[in-house]
C-alpha cells in the first residue's frame, strides 16, 4: 500500500507540473500590471494625501500677456515709488542684464532664446537676439561680452552691442557640466575677481547628489581654472557680491514635500571659499535635519544661512542696491525676487522683498517691497530677477506674463498704484 501511495503522489505531482507547463487557459496567469511611468523629479517624496496630490508646479502661459492686460495696477510699492511696464512680449522673461549703452538682455529658462530690449525712437523695442539654445537661463555681461549659461555649457559673444542685428553663434568656453534637467538651469555672475560664478543644482528633490552636483563653481573668463567654491547647495538662481566687503551672497531653494511650512528657503553668504558646506541633503533651511539623510548629522555642522526667507518662497534673482535714486535706507540693501510657492495649499512669496543689512553683513530685517503678484491665492504675475538701471531705478522680470517692470522713486509723481 505504501508503494501504491508513493506512486500515486508521483503521478499527481507530475500531472500538476505538466498542466502548469501547458500553454493556453490551463496555464494562464493574471496579466502583470502595466509598468507605471516614473514620477517627475518634482514629485519625488510627495505624500499620498489628497491635498498634496493636487499640488504641482505652476506652468506659465505659453504666450506673453498683451500689454493692455498686464497687471501693473495690482503691483504695490511703498509710498512715492512707482511701477510701470518697461518692456513686454517676451515669453518666460527670466534673468536680466543691462549694458553700458542701456541695452537690456533677457534670458529664458525652458525656451531656447534670449531677447534684447533696445531703445528706438524713444521706445523700448524687443528683438529675439538668439534662438536654438538649451535652457539659457544664466546670462552675464563683462567688458562688452555677453556670457550665456545653458543646461550643460557656458558660451560667450564678444562685442555683443555691435552685433545685435546679426549676432554670431556663441563660442563655447566651458562644457564640463552634467546634463541633468532637474535643477539644471544656471545663474551667472561676474565676481570682483573677474571670474564667472555659476551654480550646478542637485538633480532631484532630495537625494545624495553626484560629486559634480549641488555646488557653486567659478572659472576664468576664458573658461579655464575651474574651482568649486561651495558645497551642499540644492539650487541657486540668484547671486550678487556685497559692494563693500565683496562677499558673495546667494539665494537657495530648499527641498519640497517635507511639510508645507518647513524647510524655509534661504539667503546665504560665502565666507570661506572652497570650504563652506550649506547642508544639502543633510539639513534643510539651516535648522531642519532631513528625515532621510540627516541621521548621524547635526545642522550645526554646516554653514548657516544669513537669513531664512520663508517656506517654499522660491527666492530667485537678487541685487545689492548701489544706485542713488531710492532713499538712503535702501543703500547697499538686497532686493530679492521671491517667485512664490507652488507646493503649499496657501501660496507664499510671490513678491520682491528688501533685506537690510547690519554693518557686519548680517541681516537686520527683511521687509516687503513690491507685492500684488499673488491675488486670492492665484498668481497674476511672478517675479524672477531684478536689475539696476543707470539712473538708479530697478527692473523686475515676470516670467508669468513675459514682461519687465520698472520701479522708480520720486516724491513729485503721483503713483498709479495707490
Amino acid at each position: 500500500m505504501r508503494s501504491a501511495s508513493r506512486s500515486l503522489r508521483r503521478i499527481l505531482i507530475a500531472a500538476t507540473v505538466g498542466i502548469l507547463a501547458l500553454p493556453g487557459p490551463l496555464a494562464a496567469q493574471q496579466p502583470a500590471a502595466p509598468a507605471q511611468p516614473p514620477a517627475p523629479s518634482w514629485a519625488q517624496g510627495r505624500p499620498d494625501s489628497p491635498a498634496a496630490v493636487n499640488l504641482a508646479p505652476q506652468v506659465a502661459p505659453p504666450l506673453a500677456t498683451p500689454l493692455d492686460k498686464l497687471p501693473v495696477a495690482m503691483l504695490k510699492v511703498p509710498r512715492n515709488f512707482h511701477v510701470e511696464v518697461y518692456a513686454s512680449g517676451m515669453p518666460q522673461a527670466r534673468s536680466l542684464r543691462i549694458d553700458d549703452k542701456g541695452t537690456l538682455f533677457v534670458s529664458t529658462r525652458t525656451l531656447d532664446r534670449i531677447y534684447a530690449v533696445v531703445d528706438k525712437d524713444g521706445k523700448h523695442q524687443v528683438k529675439t537676439l538668439l534662438t536654438g539654445l538649451r535652457w539659457p537661463n544664466g546670462i552675464a555681461l563683462h567688458n562688452g561680452t555677453l556670457y550665456i549659461a545653458e543646461l550643460n555649457k557656458i558660451s560667450k559673444i564678444d562685442n555683443i552691442e555691435a552685433q545685435l542685428d546679426n549676432p554670431p553663434k556663441p563660442t563655447v568656453i566651458y562644457d564640463d557640466l552634467p546634463s541633468d534637467e532637474p535643477h539644471g538651469w544656471k545663474f551667472l555672475a561676474v565676481g570682483p575677481d573677474n571670474k564667472l560664478y555659476f551654480n550646478i543644482g542637485a538633480p532631484c528633490n532630495i537625494c545624495m547628489p553626484p560629486a559634480a552636483n549641488a555646488q557653486l563653481r567659478r572659472i576664468n573668463l576664458d573658461g579655464s581654472g575651474m574651482e568649486v567654491v561651495a558645497h551642499g547647495i540644492r539650487q541657486v538662481v540668484g547671486m550678487d557680491f556685497h559692494p563693500v566687503s565683496k562677499v558673495l551672497y546667494f539665494t537657495e531653494n530648499q527641498r519640497d514635500w517635507l511639510s508645507e511650512d518647513v524647510p524655509e528657503d534661504k539667503l546665504d553668504r560665502l565666507l570661506h571659499v572652497g570650504q563652506d558646506n550649506f547642508g544639502f541633503p543633510y539639513c534643510g533651511g539651516g535648522n531642519v535635519p532631513d528625515p532621510q539623510f540627516g541621521w548621524g548629522h547635526s545642522c550645526s555642522e554646516f554653514t548657516p544661512p544669513v537669513v531664512r526667507l520663508g517656506p517654499h518662497s522660491a527666492p530667485l534673482g537678487m541685487r545689492f542696491y548701489v544706485g542713488h535714486m531710492f532713499p538712503s535706507e535702501y543703500h547697499n540693501a538686497i532686493f530679492i525676487a521671491r517667485h512664490g510657492s507652488w507646493n503649499r495649499t496657501t501660496k507664499f512669496g510671490g513678491d520682491v522683498v528688501v533685506a537690510k543689512l547690519n554693518p557686519d553683513g548680517t541681516v537686520k530685517s527683511v521687509e516687503p517691497f513690491m507685492t500684488g503678484f499673488l491675488q486670492d491665492n492665484k498668481y497674476v504675475a511672478r517675479p524672477v530677477d531684478v536689475e539696476l538701471m543707470k539712473d538708479g531705478s530697478m527692473l523686475v522680470s515676470d516670467d508669468w506674463n513675459g514682461a519687465v517692470y520698472r520701479v522708480s522713486y520720486g516724491q513729485q509723481r503721483v503713483s498709479l498704484n495707490h
